[in-house]
């Protein structure tokens, strides 16, 4: 099994967060669990060299080659199959919007066919990941595109768009993050929705209820107390009232959820 993520070149940097390998095969004839998929501070191109099929409350989507997905802020379920090999390119926030020029809300809690915004070369990358020697190959395949990809980007970064990165990882305040966008409140709002999908109210809550998340996948020693605190919650019960508002369930319930990870041994931290 192989859970793995690498940072851009110095070149990509300021479109590309990082890339997700996902690389397992299952050696048993155990019937493997869909994999609960939380709501993630994240946009993302997701390519599928192997078959998948990501299930919604009301839809499932098989995707063909690649997916370009939105800010989600519900839980959607990857089904595997025995053999799963993917390849995510998690964009900074921002980056899309400064690629395409559209308001990227129309993405929000969507997973979207690629080649039907990016065009047909996606299926070529897919198929060249599909045949890469090894996952650095296959880092080097995406990035050879995305560097075509992205020279052809559409607007400059502003200071909103700095901004949106550090979000990503709050120290600040709302305030502070409008105050040094240069932006008054309502305009801050509406670029932000345009550039990331949701609100920025929206936007920190999943950042907080991702590194709670994660927190207790990395140390699941901790009791949620704990955990709702050091992720700046007022006390449990705010967690439990966000995990419900996310995931319809509590957080010990969500948690406790099979997952194709645990199945071999491991828990999702990436």
């Amino acid at each position: 099994m192989h859970l793995r993520e690498i940072y851009p070149s110095p070149a990509l940097s300021q479109f590309i967060r990082l890339y997700r390998i996902i690389d397992f095969e299952f050696q048993h004839q155990l019937a493997i669990p869909p994999k609960a998929y939380s709501p993630r501070p994240e946009q993302c191109l997701q390519f599928f060299p192997s078959p998948t099929l990501i299930a919604y409350k009301e839809k499932k989507v098989k995707p063909k080659s690649a997916l370009l997905m939105g800010q989600h802020t519900i839980v959607n379920h990857r089904i595997v199959y025995k053999k799963f090999l993917s390849l995510q390119v998690v964009f900074q926030p921002g980056a899309l919007y400064r690629l395409m020029g559209l308001s990227i809300n129309e993405l929000t809690n969507e997973s979207l066919e690629a080649e039907l915004v990016l065009g047909r070369q996606i299926e070529s990358v897919n198929d060249q990941l599909y045949f890469a020697k090894n996952h650095q190959h296959m880092i080097q395949i995406v990035e050879a595109y995305l560097l075509n990809l992205f020279g052809n980007t559409r607007y400059d970064a502003l200071p909103i768009d700095r901004m949106t990165r550090w979000m990503f990882d709050p120290k600040e305040n709302l305030d502070w993050y409008v105050s040094n966008a240069c932006l008054s409140h309502r305009q801050f709002d509406r670029k932000f929705i345009e550039r990331v999908g949701v609100s920025p109210k929206e936007y920190l809550r999943v950042v907080r209820f991702d590194q709670a998340y994660r927190m207790k996948n990395s140390k699941p020693e901790m009791n949620w107390f704990d955990i709702a605190v050091a992720c700046g919650y007022y006390d449990y019960q705010h967690l439990s009232k966000e995990t419900k508002a996310f995931t319809g369930q509590t957080p010990a319930s969500f948690f406790s959820m099979d997952s194709p990870e645990r199945l071999l041994g491991t828990e999702e931290i990436y």
